[in-house]
């Protein structure tokens, strides 16, 4: 032992990591706010094409099941960075503050060896720590000519579309900014599809002339899930703002930018303004106005995953580059009536991952198992052939990206939401999950029901079956999984369900 840390003292055990870096990958996460998986064309909704995020399904593996274990933001960041559930990092809701002075990821890839860098949005209240480069957002961002803090708490500022600029800081870093003798993690973190939905300059005019398709659910009044689902504040009828509609100026812009802007809505806004509609006419030019307004967002993101993958290709670093796509949880395109996420309902708990490991993953496989965001800190590190802390509360990936499955991989999940009161008014809900069945709890002085979704028998989620005698076996099965669960991660939040 004595030796060992004599040596590591010399540095000798910074060679030996060196040693390995021939075969160790680079590890590049491509990270976008808000991005449902329903957005994804490769996903196979047909809502909208995203070819360069695509190009990672046909050369890697799309995950068809990946659940976040608290369906916000800032919860979800910090699970990736430290692998555990929000109860056990701290950040249980956005507005806490992450404790930058825990274990985290990048941490450990930088004593393994990796240089490190995050950029774009961060959104944990606190600076980056564990990462040998940053430019982050203040706080959310905005989408035009954002300030950045550039490894210190003094704001840069960039003239330019939000999406753009983090690409170009992202491929100057991939060019100039790292150590060529070194793998890296990269983090590159879009604001992009966030509220209030700004698109970019080149793609305001983008679905002119087109019906999006309407989800089935968009006037759905969400009587049989009971109160919570009917208490929201998130409704496409009735919570969007003039903002969000692009009914108001937008502020931040430079003047050519705003001239853009007026050229595009100007025309639209006006033509709105006459037609005077009401009732579901007017419900429906919301939706159409929202959803084009975000699907052209994702735009400016899947071109930014082109400019970004083919420079991989050009300098030669794709081959040994694990890429990765993915976001902070799913979101509501107008089901349910809805905008946003935090719900344990399919469109907010799933989120899209895609993976590209060449020379290992078979391009154009799937899995259908069930992972999770919680899962990406333990692969990431396996990927950097660094050991895991045993405190993190996930499962490394690299197996099924091998082809294999682990004969005790998860067959149930654990879900916990906490920001109530907030924004949206979604109430706190803690649910196991295991693909066909949910057994939700939602918890708070003024309410405590409980709630058994069927996706076989009832797809869009539109009714709850707790009550129901055909699913006792059911409902009592969930029951002692959701106390297994629970106690295996050390939960103490809220009520058991005994």
């Amino acid at each position: 032992m004595r030796l060992a840390s004599i040596l590591l003292g010399l540095g000798l055990g910074v060679v030996q990591a060196g040693a390995q870096d021939a075969t160790r990958p680079n590890i590049l996460l491509l990270f976008a706010d808000d991005h449902a998986y329903q957005a994804v064309s490769a996903y196979g909704s047909g809502l909208n094409e995203t070819p360069n995020i695509d190009r990672l399904a046909r050369e890697g593996m799309l995950f068809r099941n990946c659940f976040v274990g608290n369906s916000i933001c800032g919860p979800s960041r910090a699970t990736i960075l430290t692998g555990l559930y929000s109860h056990r990092n701290g950040f249980r809701r956005n507005g806490d503050v992450f404790d930058g002075g825990q274990e985290t990821m990048p941490k450990l890839l930088r004593q393994a060896g990796y240089q490190t860098a995050v950029i774009g949005k961060w959104h944990l209240g606190s600076l980056p720590t564990g990462f040998d480069h940053y430019e982050v957002l203040i706080g959310q961002g905005p989408y035009y000519n954002p300030p950045m803090r550039r490894n210190g708490p003094d704001p840069v500022r960039h003239t330019g579309y939000t999406t753009d600029v983090i690409r170009d800081l992202t491929l100057e870093w991939l060019k100039n900014g790292r150590d060529p003798d070194k793998p890296f993690l990269l983090m590159s973190q879009h604001k992009a599809p966030h509220r209030n939905w700004q698109p970019g300059p080149r793609h305001l005019d983008l679905y002119d002339g087109k019906t999006i398709p309407e989800p089935p659910s968009l006037f759905s009044d969400n009587a049989g899930l009971g109160g919570p689902a009917a208490q929201q504040t998130m409704s496409i009828e009735r919570d969007l703002n003039p903002h969000d509609l692009k009914l108001v100026e937008q502020g931040g812009m430079t003047a050519e930018q705003r001239a853009a802007w007026d050229a595009a809505y100007g025309p639209k806004n006006e033509a709105f303004r006459q037609a005077g509609l009401e009732g579901e006419a007017l419900v429906r030019w919301k939706y159409q106005r929202y959803i084009k307004d975000y699907l052209r967002c994702i735009a400016s993101v899947d071109e930014s995953v082109g400019a970004i993958l083919d420079y991989l290709d050009e300098s030669g670093l794709a081959d040994n580059t694990v890429v990765i796509y993915s976001s902070d949880q799913g979101f509501y395109l107008g089901e349910h009536g809805w905008f946003d996420k935090r719900w344990v309902y399919e469109e907010s708990l799933r989120t899209p991952l895609l993976i590209r490991w060449p020379g290992v993953t078979a391009p154009g496989s799937e899995n259908h198992l069930i992972v999770s965001n919680l899962d990406l800190a333990q692969t990431f590190l396996e990927l950097a052939s660094a050991p895991a802390p045993g405190s993190m509360q996930g499962a490394s990936l690299a197996p099924l990206l091998r082809g294999d499955q682990p004969a005790d991989w998860r067959t149930s999940f654990y879900y916990h939401y906490y920001e109530y009161p907030g924004a949206h008014d979604v109430r706190r809900h803690e649910a196991v999950v295991d693909g066909r069945y949910k057994l939700i709890h939602f918890y708070e002085p003024d309410v405590d029901l409980w709630q058994l979704i069927d996706l076989h028998s009832d797809p869009g989620e539109t009714r709850s079956f707790h009550e129901d005698p055909a699913y006792r076996d059911t409902r009592e099965g969930l029951y002692a999984e959701l106390i297994r669960l629970r106690d295996r991660y050390g939960v103490t939040d809220p009520p058991r369900a005994d």
